[in-house]
């Protein structure tokens, strides 16, 4: 089965639908249109369109999107108001094995600029693994696919499109998503993977400063911080700024930032990410602190004025120093860490920072600084549970005549 192109571009490349009506899908590329193609399109257009508020948010709620428009249309051949209950049944089991020529072997670009328009990138592929081993769609990403249809079909509903949301339908979904019982382990880095990454970086910033101080400093954000990667870019929503750094009456220091939700949170600034900042602003010859409203960057370009808009750069450069780390690790034997760190995201670094953290300080005052909703959520992060849990269990005999 051919793989089908992106139907939707980036936010930034994405007209708004509600001024510029739909007359033809002609660049979707579909075999045959449908009659209801344009219909459904624009629906979709308008729900994602939506979300542009929150990047991440609407990356989301893109990929599922598209992902079940390509079901519908070109397999299924299904109309937006003849889908059923046992449809979305259908569609999740497909979720789970999609066909071969669909599944990539890396991320790329979406679309491609040739002579001065955007065009469907011909290696491009709705779904994508990475580490050469069989697609798997996880539970939470079973539940993501779920939620998402759901609010989708209640859109549609909302625009009197359709009358009822096939999904809710659903009686028993956890014959399509499994619950897990007890605490799930939180992704993250071990001491010396963590290690291993600081070294590499600084090394990196040693001999070559004008492009890695930046990488230096964007993976101490990261940790140190416990920032999200959508918090390091500029967005319609959010610009960071050095002036984001601030100095209360009292000579501490905090960081602004706007994060999920849109929810602008304050985190308190220690003096070891100070010091990172102060040898980051210096690199960029700007004075060690920042002042109130310091209009620079936080994150720059390496060429041409302003910050970077990319979460798609950001990581590229964090998972750059994620392999030169993981290869030093195999040079040094530690092959198992190495794997385990050619495997991890940019996200575990957010993690990492709050597992650390919530050893010592109070979990009030993490759950804050990285805009926990509760403190249950900063409770996934302690271990001792987890811990006294598997060592109660270490010397369970298994065999009493061995």
């Amino acid at each position: 089965m051919k793989p089908p192109i992106p139907f939707f571009d980036t936010l930034d490349a994405m007209p708004n639908p509600y001024r510029q009506r739909l007359q033809s899908v002609a660049h979707l590329q579909l075999p045959t249109e449908p009659e209801h193609a344009i219909t459904d399109y624009q629906f979709a257009s308008e729900f994602l369109y939506s979300y542009r508020g929150s990047p991440d948010t609407f990356s989301t709620y893109r990929r599922e999107i598209e992902h079940f428009l390509h079901w519908c249309w070109l397999v299924a051949q299904l109309a937006l108001a003849d889908v059923r209950r046992e449809h979305i049944e259908a569609y999740v089991e497909f979720a789970r094995k999609p066909p071969k020529p669909w599944i990539g072997a890396k991320n790329v670009a979406r679309f491609v600029e040739l002579q001065g328009l955007r065009q469907p990138n011909p290696d491009w592929r709705p779904y994508v693994v990475t580490d050469g081993r069989p697609y798997v769609l996880s539970q939470s990403a079973a539940q993501s696919l779920l939620a998402v249809l759901g609010s989708f079909f209640n859109f549609l509903i909302q625009e009197s499109h359709l009358q009822s949301n096939p999904v809710a339908q659903i009686r028993q979904k956890s014959k399509l998503v499994r619950k897990t019982q007890g605490q799930k382990p939180i992704r993250r880095l071990s001491e010396l993977q963590w290690n291993a990454v600081m070294e590499t970086a600084k090394h990196l910033a040693t001999h070559d400063p004008v492009a890695h101080e930046r990488t230096l400093f964007i993976l101490q954000a990261l940790f140190g911080l416990y920032l999200r990667i959508s918090e390091l870019v500029e967005t319609p929503r959010w610009q960071p700024r050095m002036g984001d750094f601030e100095r209360d009456l009292e000579g501490n220091w905090w960081f602004r930032t706007v994060g999920k939700g849109n929810k602008e949170r304050l985190i308190s600034v220690s003096d070891s990410m100070l010091a990172a900042l102060k040898r980051y602003r210096v690199s960029r010859c700007l004075g060690p602190l920042p002042t109130p409203g310091d209009p620079a960057p936080l994150i720059h370009r390496a060429k041409g004025q302003g910050g970077i808009t990319s979460t798609r750069q950001i990581r590229g450069i964090v998972q750059h120093c994620f392999d030169l780390a993981a290869d030093k690790l195999r040079q040094e034997q530690f092959l198992e860490e190495a794997d385990q760190l050619a495997a991890a995201t940019v996200h575990w670094l957010r993690h990492t920072g709050i597992s650390e953290d919530v050893k010592f300080r109070p979990r009030e005052h993490v759950r804050d600084d990285a805009g926990h909703g509760s403190s249950a959520i900063t409770d996934r992060y302690i271990d001792v549970e987890l811990r006294e849990r598997h060592a109660s269990a270490r010397k369970k005999i298994i065999d009493p005549t061995a």
